[in-house]
């Protein structure tokens, strides 16, 4: 039989191999600086052209519900497996005859690559300016985006950020569904007219591309750094800009993240409740916009919304520092201070890739026109 090679030297790499018996591969994801277990993997396989190759993991249920996904083309598209090729512990993959190199991954993964080809697919837009927050500590570009007119001058402002945890990457499709949207679809045509967006694609810009788990990073990870002082670069950078530039028209503020890959809380999508009553009825009614123009295939009921005090969304669960929504809600002028969780692969029985999660986006974005709207300020 022919030798094979596995490896992680692809971006969002991650994977340790342990041994490989014949047709078994044993191996296990790579924590790093992760403080106790998470799930993400990710690796290239070179060689195994007709082959039948079995993965077990030795770390724990890392496999989703869908099983890996895979690509055949470097990494460029990606699709589920399926969960009867899988089980939460290992996958079995055949390799055609052309198989000579595939790529899989627990979910679908979203690199700096995947953000330059989205906006050359998107062409320059007279509404449309990249821009860069920072660098980041190893030196990589952190891109940021603005949409709106060119002067700036608008009636109100937006936030939109993903991947304070480096591995939740459907979120990033979700973005380019609302960027999308908010340039194009007619029913965003008063946000095009009247609204400023900001949006940062990779808040661990590092994490992204180096393929680290992102979640519980020791001393503190991205989504749990907006308290004095900052460690990370990215979110001292959020801090200095967004209230500066929001300039008290700032009105809405959205973390996209994804959850844990199966289970109750981490199979639907919905809003993470704000400890204040305020906050959260804010929540409740943007909620109810977003399930009024929900078109796309993936299913969102606010009322399976998770309010504060419930399930994981405890005080507990923010010892480690303050996140993103709860700082944003502090900023001059702000309505709309939220987070949603974006399952990795099945919402409600619905499968979640790519397109599924770029058609939610489209939903978000004219959920959070109308919102914007609602939030002018009377003259």
């Amino acid at each position: 039989m022919n030798a094979f090679e596995i490896d992680s030297a692809i971006p969002a790499g991650n994977i340790v191999v342990d041994r490989i018996e014949g047709d078994d591969v044993h191996l296990h994801q790579d924590l790093r600086d992760t403080q106790g277990f998470w799930f993400y993997w990710c690796f290239r396989v070179r060689g195994a052209q007709g082959r039948r190759l079995t993965f077990h993991f030795t770390n724990g249920s890392p496999v989703g519900v869908r099983g890996a996904a895979v690509s055949l083309d470097a990494g460029v598209t990606w699709k589920w497996q399926g969960a009867d090729a899988a089980t939460d512990k290992s996958f079995v993959f055949v390799f055609g005859p052309e198989d000579r190199d595939v790529r899989f991954s627990m979910g679908m993964p979203y690199t700096q690559a995947n953000w330059g080809r989205f906006l050359v697919s998107v062409g320059p837009h007279p509404l449309l300016r990249p821009m860069t927050l920072c660098r980041s500590r190893k030196g990589r570009v952190v891109e940021m985006a603005y949409l709106g007119k060119p002067s700036g001058k608008v009636a109100v402002r937006a936030a939109v950020a993903c991947r304070h945890h480096c591995c939740e990457m459907m979120a990033n499709d979700v973005l380019e569904g609302l960027i999308e949207a908010t340039l194009f679809d007619p029913a965003c045509h008063w946000m095009r007219e009247n609204a400023g967006l900001m949006v940062f694609p990779f808040v661990d810009k590092d994490g992204v591309e180096d393929g680290d788990q992102g979640k519980n990073r020791t001393p503190r990870d991205h989504g749990r750094d907006y308290n004095d002082p900052q460690i990370h670069p990215e979110t001292a950078a959020i801090r200095a800009l967004l209230p500066m530039w929001g300039g008290g028209l700032l009105r809405a503020a959205i973390d996209l993240h994804c959850p844990y890959i199966r289970g109750e809380w981490n199979e639907h999508i919905y809003q993470v409740g704000a400890e204040s009553p305020a906050a959260w009825s804010e929540q409740r009614r943007f909620g109810a916009m977003l399930a009024a123009c929900r078109r796309g295939p993936l299913p969102y009921d606010p009322a399976k919304d998770l309010a504060s005090g419930q399930a994981w969304n405890t005080g507990a669960n923010y010892q480690g520092g303050i996140g993103f929504r709860r700082w944003a809600g502090g900023i001059t002028g702000i309505r709309l201070a939220t987070g949603f969780e974006i399952p990795y692969a099945n919402a409600a029985g619905v499968e979640v890739n790519a397109e599924t999660a770029r058609a939610f986006g489209r939903d978000l974005a004219e959920a959070l026109g109308q919102h914007l709207k609602e939030s002018v300020d009377p003259t």
